[in-house]
């Protein structure tokens, strides 16, 4: 599928099933919670390790991601949408990277530093972010979800849903290791394009890169919110 209709399928269709879980929260059921938060983590985790498409990546990625807000949603709601929030606005940044690149595979982020060297470095911080990996936006949920669990006597789980996450940061880290640090040394023979009117819109990506990335600094204040 185009990477717009990945992007729509990712975001905007998980607003209404989250929705109904956090309004529907006081009645769920916790070991039922905790067994789909498992198997979403572990599958999301697994299924991405052998995957060259990023299209498959991330659908694996948002696997694992929806674990990590189904697994708070009876202790703590609001975190179930504060974790879909940042989830959201990370897959956008990502998505909207991509397909203004019209990058598709992993071998393809490696060229894409001859052609746009920020878009590059965009991609594989937002990369990070999706991973959980301090200091970046993505490690806010993460942190604030396994707090909880501890502080509600499930240490087990913590550990779990920890460990689990080692699979995701796992997968991203390989990708940026392809993408950076294993291409052959070879001449730049795609130095110099003809500058073209861009004709996809660019005007959100910055912003968007900025809130993936730079919103741990605030965790106290959306902690005093949740």
């Amino acid at each position: 599928i185009p990477l717009s209709s990945g992007m729509i399928l990712l975001t905007w269709q998980k607003i209404a099933p989250t929705a109904l879980l956090y309004q529907i929260s006081p009645s769920l059921n916790m070991e039922i919670l905790i067994m789909l938060a498992i198997l979403s983590t572990v599958l999301g985790g697994w299924g991405g390790l052998n995957q060259t498409q990023m299209r498959k990546v991330l659908a694996y990625s948002s696997i694992a991601h929806m674990g990590w807000t189904v697994i708070i949603a009876l202790i703590n709601p609001n975190l179930t949408i504060l974790s879909l929030m940042i989830y959201i606005m990370t897959t956008l940044t990502l998505f909207m990277t991509l397909n203004l690149s019209s990058t598709t595979k992993i071998k393809s982020i490696s060229n894409l530093w001859n052609k746009s060297t920020p878009m590059t470095m965009i991609v594989f911080l937002t990369l990070l972010s999706l991973g959980g990996l301090p200091p970046l936006t993505g490690f806010m949920p993460k942190w604030l979800i396994l707090q909880e669990l501890i502080i509600n006597n499930n240490p087990t789980m913590a550990i779990i849903m920890a460990l689990s996450a080692l699979l995701n940061l796992f997968f991203y880290m390989r990708i940026i290791y392809v993408s950076s640090l294993t291409m052959f040394p070879t001449n730049n023979s795609s130095k110099h394009h003809w500058f073209f009117t861009p004709t996809k819109t660019t005007n959100m990506i910055p912003t968007l890169t900025m809130i993936s990335s730079m919103l741990l600094p605030l965790t106290p204040i959306l902690i005093i919110m949740t």
